[in-house]
């Protein structure tokens, strides 16, 4: 079953979502900021607010003690049907980006010195910029792959242009939060692997996963990062997947504490039991668009729900709905990485011509329409930059937007010609 197809099902959808159609310092607005944070699930709310109140820890002799660490073991269970993550850990952490930094720091100290580090033009700051200063401090040669502009992404022959048997380390961005494109991940990893099969490869997955496809056990990685704000769950934390094989590297540590932990000092229950929270919720979209009984199976049928039904809406924002001219068909407007792009994963950059950015952004919200500028700043430059941009309107959709929205949109950024 089609999200779009069922009118009763997005109503539900919405449903589960706090301020889904309100701010509550605006007021009534559409929310396409989900790139920035997604909207939080109401069960995630209540959640939060039961662990908070609990003032027992982990790793004590009590009834309370032994309760959250049940709690935290059957989160990262359902982590691992989620992504499809058969070995390996999860841990949290303070962020997906301070994540990105440990495994990538951790990674780069323990290459042989002389090797040389991988990764993309296209990757956000969060693994870039920590790949190239720990390759420096390491004394690792940083090897650039240039993205395509055009599209907005970077492939597996980009990568496989660039390796050496010689590559200890990688880093891949799984979707750009600027252009909204997806890269394949599995084809990268199996392009550096096939020229350095030992090499650590660690995976940004903040912009990704609130797309519902994630699938550790094809990718052949040895590290994936999320941010839980961007995917249903609330700020304050990162979640990390480390491979054995990663997880066994020399690691920042208590000393004679066990060689395989990876986090540091006690961590809040609650953000473990959220994300059981927003896997459920996954289990229960798939229940919902498909026959699927397997947990697993139910979370992969939401996943290609949610990327259909984003399509569905991205296409309706680019191509038009009714008498609306889509924003292909407006003259002021230009579309980053193209009005055609397979890669697309629920979101379009814009700039409107003759007008700043940052303006736009604030007509919108004024007509109540929350979307974002991205400027050519250490986070975006190296996207607009080489497209001679200094700025571009951000629109960011999610499975839980709707047409209606769209075409509210679409009205006002038409309006913009005059």
């Amino acid at each position: 079953m089609l999200i779009q197809d069922n009118p009763a099902l997005i109503d539900e959808i919405r449903n589960r979502f706090a301020h889904v159609d309100s701010c509550p310092f605006q007021g009534p607005r559409v929310f396409f900021e989900n790139a920035g944070g997604a909207l939080t699930l109401k069960s995630v709310v209540e959640t939060s607010g039961v662990y908070a109140a609990i003032p027992d820890n982990q790793g004590r002799d009590n009834v309370a003690s032994h309760a959250l660490v049940d709690v935290i073991n059957k989160a990262k269970a359902d982590l691992a049907v989620f992504m499809n993550a058969p070995s390996g850990q999860f841990f949290v952490g303070e962020s997906g980006t301070e994540l990105l930094f440990r495994m990538i720091r951790t990674a780069c100290v323990n290459a042989p010195r002389g090797s040389k580090v991988i990764g993309s033009s296209i990757e956000h700051p969060a693994s870039r910029s920590a790949a190239i200063r720990w390759a420096g401090i390491a004394g690792l040669d940083y090897v650039n792959v240039q993205h395509d502009d055009a599209t907005g992404c970077v492939t597996a022959a980009d990568y496989a242009a660039q390796m050496t048997p010689d590559v200890a380390v990688a880093t891949i961005l799984h979707a750009s939060p600027v252009t909204g494109i997806g890269n394949d991940v599995a084809a990268i990893s199996a392009a550096i692997r096939a020229v350095s099969p030992e090499c650590f490869i660690i995976v940004d997955g903040i912009q990704h996963a609130a797309h519902g496809q994630m699938d550790l056990a094809a990718y052949n990685v040895d590290g994936y990062a999320i941010s839980p704000y961007k995917v249903f769950s609330r700020h304050g934390y990162g979640i990390a997947w480390i491979s054995d094989r990663l997880t066994d590297l020399p690691h920042d540590m208590l000393l004679n504490a066990p060689a395989t932990g990876w986090e540091f000092g006690t961590r809040d229950t609650g953000s473990y039991a959220t994300m059981s929270d927003v896997i459920g919720y996954f289990d229960w979209l798939g229940g919902e668009v498909s026959d699927e009984t397997d947990p697993r199976a139910r979370i992969e049928a939401a996943g290609r729900a949610i990327h259909a039904y984003e399509t569905h809406l991205t296409d309706t924002m680019i191509r038009g709905t009714g008498n609306l001219p889509g924003l292909r068909d407006m003259d002021h407007v230009t579309i980053l990485a193209g009005e055609d792009n397979p890669g697309r994963e629920g979101l379009v950059s814009v700039v409107i011509k003759g007008m700043a950015s940052p303006d736009v952004v604030t007509l919108l919200n004024e007509q109540g329409i929350r979307t974002h500028t991205r400027k050519a700043d250490h986070y975006s430059g190296n996207v607009l930059d080489p497209l001679g941009l200094s700025d571009c309107i951000r629109i960011s959709l999610c499975h839980y937007n709707t047409v209606s929205e769209v075409s509210q949109t679409l009205a006002v950024i038409q309006s913009l010609a005059d």
